[in-house]
């Protein structure tokens, strides 16, 4: 048969199926039915219609799940994964619903209302995408169109616009006024920068006035708060639907009066929430009230054009979402009723079900149905297609001896022989390196390596004769299709290894403590002066010295005695980072306690250091087992791994793979939260230890730990000939001697336990692997016996807390250590709400979760009214399972409460804060913390961190007593929680605490009291310090030269007003090495807050000199009147010749004391003069003969 290359369009608009749709369409046919799409051939038919036909598409899915595969699906298909182009450019769209029940005290998300916002204006402005939705989301009405075409502001660079207008326009849109713009929905202000966040942006963006003419936009990082590139021009769209501002304010107020008089309501709940309208910029639940502000509102299909193609994705489904829906609707209304609550009627804010059927008429209408239908209708389609979910059923049930793969190759071969293309998708370019690697031992014939697009590689499939091909593609596919017709079959890596989770790259956050801290440091927080020990901070003070202004912070100390710290010293100090429920007694300042202190600690610490390092030194002389290099059976095993490695959990394999292959026996910290894949690292390496024929040994503290790990290692390692159990005090007596039997006959290759692996009875055949999870909960008397099992065995010691960065470095070197920070995907946000304490949000919540088969943590602090908590959940809920856990329960009891919670006999677990930290509970996504406001902001981001771990969407609901019955302090620390995101400012406040707690687990209790004395950054350079010590390296102090001159330097409020952000710039500028760190600083600071002025660039000419006197090791620079005086370090040899040189050349004017100080006769005190003197001499110091020129 000839070869011809034929398009995609050919190739698939010419398949039987599609071509008679396309015919129908053209016909103008009003309803067509088609069935037999499966996988994702669904959405390869859409994509192959907005191709072919370039009209606006709406799909219309059941749920919003399915509308967010469907979504992803396409987004493959059209090549947009991984684009970041505005949506208002983009083919593919998500409308999505509400994420709130109807008639709710509280609001949608921002992001949520900002996605409905983005298509309305996509539409609007005649862009024809593919929106994908459900008809929750069509039930709602929305903004007028003339109104939003109103409401947005398009702004360009070089054109005058009025800035206080814009920024109150910002705030009638819904923007939130803030000091560092990191959401959608943000805005600030500082002189002329105001930086935004809008919807239609990936990143915020930075406009730059001079005076009313916009210089420039730009975007900017939302951690780094650094500009990225320049823009033309950008669209701001409104945060919220409803425009509140003076004329919409008062229509609401007026409709709400006329409703109350109409009703009979009180006129008092009138009152308050017209106050809450005129007062506030916006309150929780003030979306619902949206048909009050307007005379009236539009509905999604008003922004539809004509020629729109609807097509629903199974109808049945559809419509009975749609009934439970209203049920919610009407529940909810009903509910308001009976409370006597303003709301609009059902109708001015649903369509009803005659008009949803009306506005569907006015277009063209597609329905694909998953079964074939044997109805005579008008247009019906039958479509050829099939599935892949044989692939992963038949890999793990027939399997070959050629690995797990060897059946899936088997159908590839008939495949090819019967000229199918093949395109297997892989998440990510390791991914697919991996699976290319794996398939090459198989010698199959690849067209290509890992490809870039899918939307190029199918336009150039040859097919009708051509070589048969493997294709290998990038991209977050999450199930393929196979379509006989067109002889075109796609796998994904879903289908041929197990459930993926994809994720996306984050940013990294800053890791320098001393610096990201200063920027939450509060009035009456503890800091540490390197010389005068624990103080308070007590504010930023501006100071007139000897007729020189400048800022000082001020420090209390014992006594109520004041230190005055100048700006330019800020290296000295450092926030207190303690143990949690520790505070610091307060230094004398010129007293001895300081020192005592720092002495006695770095006595402990050498003790501890010269134990490490003789344990290092021992193991690295003695030889144990070496396992043997990665093989085939190793790669697909890792390969089946359901997450993309992040870069430091890959970094920990490597480090264990490497550790294993070495004679030397192994002993590895891994430290990691909970769920950050510490467990991969242990499979991996208990996966290589059992292929190689030793046995693993998996300890942990409690069953409940036990069993989970137990779950987890049997369901990974299922396709393989390994066989695992489990040895703990659920098993019964007889269980567990047939396991000890097992063992000491070699039959059992991983046995996964409790302290019961310690008795004297287990022995093991050939144990070549022991994993510890959690060595800190274990006590003294078994620690003693895992020192004898360690010895001469690879050991994998595990921690679920994490433990500051800085401290790994200052270990590196006496301990073999590995640190995950990175969560193992890319989890949806956990939607946070704060809240009265409420019965219906309460049992609506709940009934939520239970109902998609979750489970549901209710976190009550108070043990003693737990009983009475539990009561009244029960009756409110009685479809739930209740248990309860805390703290003071009999160990066994709390065991098998948690056992039962983790196996689903429970769903609503009643518990106190003691949510075990070292367990995953996947099924758990939602968490109702009670008093939210009597915790503390880390003790509740620890806790909301126990659910979203899986793919459903997580909720966090925080119950407070109402905002006027809690302090304001109270109330600032939930809506922090509330706004919390892992790129946010405050990610790394919430986590000090836990870290802190991570570093006392590692180095023990008396090593967490040595913290709680002196900080941890002061324990940590004693640390770092003492190490070095030991191992005989120089311990070189840096040298922070002090400039005793009077200059005019800080920063005026007027150009920074936030002071924890001048404090964040001021502590910087203290840090800063050198001119290129200068330069870069200096950039940031004009890119961030507009053009330097001159008290600034005073302060960045004294950071200039300080750099200059730092490199000829000088360590302070005085003038009194007469001199300037050097004084330099005595390790400024290399200085000494030239400057007795300057002497000889002018014995007159210049002086050198044995003291090491050069005195310089100078006889004018300006500022600028001295500097430049000084930088006159140390020029001439390097380079005689050489001057700088005098200021002006």
């Amino acid at each position: 048969m000839q070869d011809v290359n034929l398009s995609a369009e050919r190739v698939f608009y010419e398949e039987p199926a599609i071509s008679k749709l396309l015919r129908a369409i053209d016909d103008r046919k009003r309803e067509i039915w088609a069935s037999g799409l499966k996988g994702s051939s669904k959405a390869f038919l859409a994509y192959l219609l907005k191709e072919k036909l370039n009209r606006t598409l709406v799909i219309v899915t059941a749920t919003m799940a399915e509308a967010q595969v469907l979504w992803n699906d396409l987004r493959f298909f059209l090549g947009e994964e991984d684009s970041n182009a505005p949506p208002q450019q983009l083919k593919c769209l998500l409308y999505p619903p509400w994420d709130t029940f109807p008639f709710d005290t509280l609001s949608p998300s921002p992001d949520i209302i900002c996605k409905r916002l983005e298509v309305l204006y996509s539409l609007s402005r005649g862009f024809k995408p593919i929106i994908i939705t459900t008809l929750p989301a069509l039930m709602q009405r929305v903004i007028a169109k003339d109104i939003l075409d109103d409401a947005v502001e398009q702004i360009c660079t070089g054109r005058e616009i009025n800035r206080d207008r814009l920024i109150e326009k910002m705030v009638e849109s819904g923007y939130t006024h803030v000091n560092v713009v990191e959401t959608k929905g943000e805005y600030s202000v500082r002189g002329g920068i105001v930086d935004i966040f809008p919807p239609l942006f990936e990143n915020p963006i930075r406009l730059e006035f001079f005076g009313d003419e916009i210089e420039s936009i730009r975007h900017f990082d939302m951690i780094s708060q650094r500009s990225l590139n320049s823009l033309e021009k950008a669209i701001i769209l409104p945060v919220r639907e409803i425009l509140l501002n003076s004329t919409t304010a008062d229509y609401a107020i007026k409709r709400i009066r006329n409703k109350a008089d109409e009703n009979d309501l009180p006129r008092s709940k009138s009152d308050e929430l017209s106050d809450e309208i005129r007062n506030s910029a916006t309150f929780p639940g003030i979306d619902f009230f949206l048909p009050f502000f307007y005379p009236k509102l539009d509905t999604f299909f008003d922004y539809l054009p004509q020629d729109a193609i609807l097509i629903m994705s199974e109808r049945w489904d559809i419509e009975r979402e749609e009934q439970k829906y209203r049920d919610e609707i009407e529940e909810g209304h009903q509910r308001s009723l009976m409370r006597k609550e303003f709301y609009p009627e059902v109708c001015e804010l649903y369509l009803t079900p005659h008009e949803i059927n009306s506005n569907v008429e006015r277009f063209q209408v597609v329905l694909l149905e998953r079964f074939d239908i044997h109805q005579p209708y008008e247009t019906f389609i039958e479509f050829y297609t099939e599935g892949n979910e044989d692939i992963r059923k038949e890999s793990i049930h027939l399997r070959s001896d050629e690995g797990i793969l060897g059946v899936f190759v088997e159908k590839i071969r008939i495949w090819l022989e019967d000229s199918h293309q093949i395109f297997l998708v892989c998440h990510t370019d390791s991914q697919a390196k991996r699976l290319f690697e794996i398939l090459k031992d198989y010698n199959l014939p690849f067209g290509l390596d890992p490809g870039p697009s899918f939307q190029s590689q199918i336009r150039e499939v040859n097919l009708s004769g051509s070589v048969p091909r493997i294709r290998i593609q990038i991209g977050s596919l999450l199930s393929g299709f196979r379509w006989p017709h067109t002889k075109i079959i796609i796998v994904t890596e879903e289908e041929i290894f197990g459930e993926r989770k994809r994720r996306h790259p984050k940013a990294k956050l800053e890791d320098d403590y001393r610096i990201s801290t200063f920027g939450d440091l509060k009035v009456d927080d503890y800091v540490v002066h390197v010389d005068h020990g624990v103080g308070l901070y007590l504010g930023l003070r501006k100071l007139d010295v000897d007729g020189t202004e400048n800022d000082y912070l001020l420090l209390e100390y014992m006594d109520g005695d004041k230190l005055y710290l100048p700006v330019n010293r800020l290296n000295l100090l450092q926030k207190y980072l303690g143990v949690k429920g520790h505070s610091p007694k307060l230094d004398k300042l010129g007293g001895h306690s300081w020192e005592n202190k720092k002495k006695k600690v770095k006595e402990s610490i050498k003790e501890m250091a010269e134990d490490l390092l003789k344990l290092y030194a021992l193991r690295n002389v003695q030889k144990g087992f070496a396992f043997s290099k990665k093989d085939h059976y190793y790669r697909e095993f890792e390969a089946a791994f359901q997450y993309e490695e992040t870069p430091d959990q890959l970094e920990a394999i490597e480090s264990v793979m490497r550790d294993m292959e070495d004679e030397r026996p192994m002993e590895r910290l891994i430290c990691g939260d909970v769920g950050f894949g510490k467990t991969e690292v242990a499979l991996r390496a208990s996966f290589k230890a059992a292929m190689d024929g030793k046995q693993v040994a998996v300890l942990v503290p409690t069953t409940v730990l036990a069993q989970q790990h137990y779950q987890t290692f049997a369901q990974r390692l299922k396709p393989y000939p390994v066989f695992i159990d489990m040895l703990s005090r659920f098993r019964t007596r007889q269980e567990q001697k047939t396991i000890l039997n097992k063992l000491k006959d070699g039959e059992i290759d991983i046995v996964i336990g409790t302290h019961c692996l310690l008795q004297k009875d287990v022995s093991f055949k050939n144990l070549g692997l022991l994993v510890i999870d959690e060595e800190h909960r274990f006590g003294v008397s078994h620690k003693e016996k895992l020192k004898k099992l360690k010895k001469l065995v690879d050991v994998i010691t595990m921690t679920a807390t994490p433990i500051p960065r800085t401290l790994y470095m200052s270990m590196m070197g006496v301990r073999d250590l590995s640190v995950i920070n990175t969560p193992p995907e890319d989890r949806l946000a956990i939607k946070t709400y704060i809240t009265k304490f409420d019965d219906d949000i309460i049992r609506r919540t709940i009934l939520r979760e239970i109902g998609r088969e979750g489970q549901v943590f209710f976190v009550h602090n108070r043990v003693e009214g737990i009983p009475a908590m539990v009561r009244y959940l029960r009756k409110l809920v009685p479809e739930a399972r209740v248990g309860v856990a805390h703290g003071q329960m009999v160990e066994r009891d709390l065991e098998k409460v948690m056992l039962s919670f983790i196996n689903k006999e429970i769903n609503l677990l009643v518990c106190t804060t003691i949510i075990e930290s070292g367990l995953d509970f996947p099924s758990a996504n939602t968490i109702i913390i009670n008093r939210a406001d009597r915790l503390g902001l880390a003790q509740m981001y620890q806790l909301r961190g126990r659910v979203g771990r899986a793919k459903e969407q997580a909720y966090a609901y925080l119950l407070v007593p109402g905002k006027y019955l809690i302090s304001s302090n109270a109330l600032k620390r939930v809506k922090a929680l509330s706004e919390l995101t892992e790129l946010g400012s405050g990610f790394r406040l919430a986590t000090h605490d836990l870290e802190i707690r991570g570093a006392g687990n590692i180095l023990g209790n008396s090593q967490s009291g040595h913290i709680a004395t002196v900080g941890y950054d002061m324990y940590n350079e004693l640390l770092e310090r003492t190490i070095k010590e030991l191992k005989g390296e120089e311990v070189i102090c840096e040298i922070q030269p002090e400039i005793n001159i009077k200059i005019p330097a800080y920063i005026p409020e007027d150009y920074i007003r936030d002071t924890n952000q001048r404090l964040m710039v001021y502590k910087r500028l203290t840090s800063i090495g050198s001119d290129e760190e200068l330069g870069e600083m200096m950039r940031e600071v004009t890119d961030r807050f507009g053009r330097i002025p001159p008290l600034v660039e005073n302060l960045l000419e004294a950071v200039r000199i300080k750099i200059l006197l730092k490199r000829f090791l000088i360590t302070s620079a005085d003038y009194n009147g007469r001199e300037i005086i050097l004084s330099f370090d005595p390790r400024a040899e290399a200085s000494l010749e030239k400057i007795l040189q300057l002497i000889v050349s002018d014995g007159k004017r210049y002086r050198f004391s044995p003291d090491l100080k050069l005195s310089i006769a100078f006889n004018n005190d300006n500022w600028k003069s001295i500097l430049t003197e000084i930088k006159n001499v140390l020029v001439t110091i390097r380079e005689p003969g050489a001057r700088i020129q005098e200021p002006e």
